[in-house]
């Protein structure tokens, strides 16, 4: 993919300076040792950068926290960065957590794309089986809780694992995670570990006081699932009466209490013309973002898939997504890895530089930080992030049933670092056909979960794109 930076020679320089030998070892010493704190000497550098502490260290300490800042502040000029924001957001702790894992990936492995990490910046935990909805969609194929789901106990020893390993982020799912009575302890528990803490429910059990209780426990961020703008949409594929209304009420009650909250939709044929509508929707309601999920046909979806997108359809649906990110005031997001080729794509259209490197995010990205998108772009399936099932076993996305490891028998990080799955998920040369000759697969890379569920082979092309047909697109948004 060409650069679009006129100064692409200063990130070349940066990143072959983190090429060097001296630097890697110097920075993969301080993230294996730990002080009497009980942090990694690479936080306690980051934390120096910051500001945020001032404690006595050794000559040889300043030295390395001194290597370390000149290391971010170089980042930072090569990019085209801010230096005093990057202060002001390594003082937050899950932002230091994934600034760990960066560097600590880039000693180990040196300079890849996508960046391989030392861990994932996100753990998607289906925290239960349990639901009280019967979603035809659903990738769990969520209804009761199993024999085998973890203990409290068990599930409190992984959060120190994850945070040993500086994972940046939980996101609560399931299932619905707050039908399990331990939630919230489990919740409070990571949350005081530093780690940004997020939940993704059906909302019909969002009243009022459990909004505040999820607040008292540390949850920021909120998702909410509403698939139809209409009732009879969304309780059709729901699958119980009555649903609809709750879900309105536990996005007001969300938004009301000042809860960061994202309503999220899964796109099919079914309620493709409807996704304006429930961006409208989400606009009244107050909330901060909407996110429309890629349909994968796994769990109760493999019945489903008649209903699935056509590539045309995903493109222009990607295409009017970036329209909303654009021009209204609600961030806009899609799991979809062609959302952030549809950005930079349109960005050079519109001149403006809204992109997506993940589906986390969708921010304004100017000059030479472009290119980072190439370095953290695409699926994020056992290169971001992974998933935790309700009985401990981990498998690299919620929607790529391949079981990686098992949490009651390995270290959380030993599967990360030594899936074989996952680090063929890393390597995007091993991808094939369509995906693997195509110039955006470092921005993108096709969706492996797709590519798994119907091909049952996670590195083939993902059938939903667009350059699978090579074709021109026709509009859906037209209305007669």
């Amino acid at each position: 993919m060409p650069r679009t930076s006129p100064d692409s020679a200063s990130v070349g320089m940066f990143l072959a300076l983190l090429e060097n030998p001296l630097l890697r070892f110097v920075i993969r010493f301080l993230s294996s040792d730990r002080s009497k704190s009980g942090k990694n000497y690479l936080e306690i550098a980051l934390d120096d950068y910051a500001g945020h502490q001032r404690s006595p260290h050794s000559p040889a300490s300043r030295v390395t926290s001194w290597i370390v800042g000149l290391t971010i502040d170089l980042g930072c000029n090569a990019f085209g960065l801010n230096r005093n924001q990057a202060r002001k957001a390594l003082r937050v702790p899950y932002f230091k957590k994934g600034l760990v894992n960066i560097l600590d990936g880039i000693s180990k492995y040196g300079v890849t794309r996508p960046q391989r990490l030392a861990a994932p910046f996100l753990v998607v935990w289906n925290y239960t089986n349990a639901c009280n909805l019967k979603c035809k969609h659903c990738y769990q194929s969520a209804e009761k809780p199993t024999p085998d789901e973890l203990s409290t106990e068990e599930r409190l020893e992984i959060i120190d694992q994850l945070d040993k390993a500086s994972v940046a982020s939980i996101a609560f799912s399931g299932g619905e995670p707050l039908m399990r009575k331990d939630f919230f302890e489990v919740a409070e528990y990571a949350a005081g570990k530093g780690m940004y803490i997020s939940v993704a429910t059906n909302g019909t059990l969002l009243t009022k006081r459990m909004v505040e209780r999820l607040k008292e426990a540390g949850v920021g961020y909120v998702e909410v699932s509403l698939d139809g703008a209409r009732r009879e949409t969304h309780e059709s594929f729901r699958g119980v009466n009555g649903c609809f209304d709750k879900t309105l009420r536990g996005i007001r009650n969300s938004v009301e209490a000042g809860s960061n909250t994202c309503i999220a939709t899964t796109a099919t044929k079914h309620n493709l013309y409807e996704i304006p509508d429930i961006v409208e929707l989400g606009k009244n309601l107050g909330a901060k973002r909407i996110i429309v999920f890629n349909f994968i046909p796994t769990g109760r979806g493999k019945t489903l898939v008649n209903l699935d997108l056509s590539p045309t359809q995903r493109e222009q649906l990607l295409k009017y997504l970036y329209n909303e990110v654009v021009n209204s005031e609600i961030e806009v997001l899609c799991t979809a890895p062609q959302y952030s080729r549809v950005c930079l794509q349109q960005s050079l259209i519109t001149k403006r530089d809204v992109l997506s490197p993940t589906h986390f995010a969708a921010t304004d990205i100017h000059g030479r930080a472009k290119s980072l998108t190439d370095f953290l772009g695409g699926c994020g399936a056992g290169t971001l992030y992974c998933a935790i099932q309700p009985n401990g076993l981990v498998t690299p996305c919620v929607f790529m049933p391949i079981v990686v490891g098992d949490l009651r028998k390995e270290s959380f990080q030993d599967v990360w670092l030594h899936s074989k799955v996952m680090n063929d998920l890393r390597d995007r040369e091993k991808l094939k056909g369509r995906c693997g000759r195509c110039s955006y697969k470092y921005v993108c890379g096709g969706c492996r979960a797709r590519a798994y569920a119907y091909y049952h082979d996670y590195l083939t092309p993902d059938p939903g794109c667009i350059r699978e047909l090579e074709e021109p697109s026709m509009p859906i948004y037209a209305r007669t």
